[in-house]
């Protein structure tokens, strides 16, 4: 689509932001429909970030990185979760055009339930770099960053650099679950868990199905009933749209959740 408002597109390294300013990364939402308030584009392409960067500490993600690059790592460590790399981009179920194009921090802050980017950065506990617009940083949860439908932790001119993923998350052990009403349909709900074995504590994270990503701590691997117990106390209202009804996200998501409890066990 073609934004007739935008008067200006500028390289973002050196560009200040202000009101009427939008980050380019891929502009797979961007360009899919009218944004009247918009007036200038600010490349970030220009920065010029690796896609991805491996270090012992753990995966740089760049938010300028593609869909397709992440689809197409493949670790030089022995990092059992790198699979949910692969996993949550074939949940992102987006054509190869959009998968070359869209990027993960534009996934991110876009802020859907249904985001495949934010259910894999939750449920690896990765932490999110953000730039403000006054030249400062800070480094925040990536899952706290979506605080409901298309809203985020964001402040104005704020943007996201990267994320990075511990290596102590991706060394754990996981399980995935998807739903949704058509096989190649949105994400009603997915949930992601993952171990590092007994004794070390076990992360069950809630995404698609509720508002924003929710997550479930403990400290020994849980039984399936008190995993669903857990879930239960923690989530009191479960999103509705045209991709499922809530009721229906929270029978699957009690399923899902029982489900991994049993797999990380087994």
């Amino acid at each position: 689509m073609d934004l007739d408002t935008v008067t200006e597109f500028r390289d973002a390294p050196g560009t200040s932001w202000q009101p009427g300013d939008a980050w380019l990364g891929g502009g797979t939402w961007l360009f899919s429909e009218p944004q009247p308030g918009l007036r200038r584009l600010l490349d970030l392409h220009a920065y010029g970030w690796a896609a991805l960067a491996e270090r012992p500490e753990g995966l740089e993600i760049a938010a300028t990185c593609t869909i397709s690059e992440l689809a197409g790592w493949r670790p030089a460590r022995p990092w059992p979760a790198a699979r949910l790399a692969a996993q949550c981009t074939e949940a992102l179920l987006a054509s190869f055009k959009v998968q070359n194009v869209a990027t993960v921090g534009g996934n991110i802050c876009l802020a859907l339930p249904a985001g495949a980017m934010t259910s894999m950065a939750a449920a690896l506990d990765a932490t999110a770099l953000l730039w403000s617009a006054d030249g400062t940083s800070r480094v925040v949860p990536a899952a706290g960053l979506v605080t409901g439908p298309g809203r985020t932790a964001l402040r104005p001119g704020e943007l996201l650099r990267s994320v990075t993923v511990p290596a102590a998350s991706l060394s754990c052990r996981s399980a995935f679950r998807r739903a949704s009403l058509s096989p190649h349909g949105r994400s009603a709900a997915v949930v992601i868990g993952r171990t590092a074995g007994a004794g070390r504590g076990t992360v069950i994270t809630v995404t698609a199905a509720t508002p924003r990503p929710v997550q479930l701590r403990f400290a020994r691997l849980p039984a399936p009933d008190a995993a669903v117990a857990a879930l239960d106390r923690a989530v009191r209202q479960y999103h509705e749209d045209a991709h499922g009804a809530p009721a229906w996200r929270a029978a699957m998501t009690r399923r899902y959740v029982a489900e991994i409890a049993a797999e990380l066990a087994g």
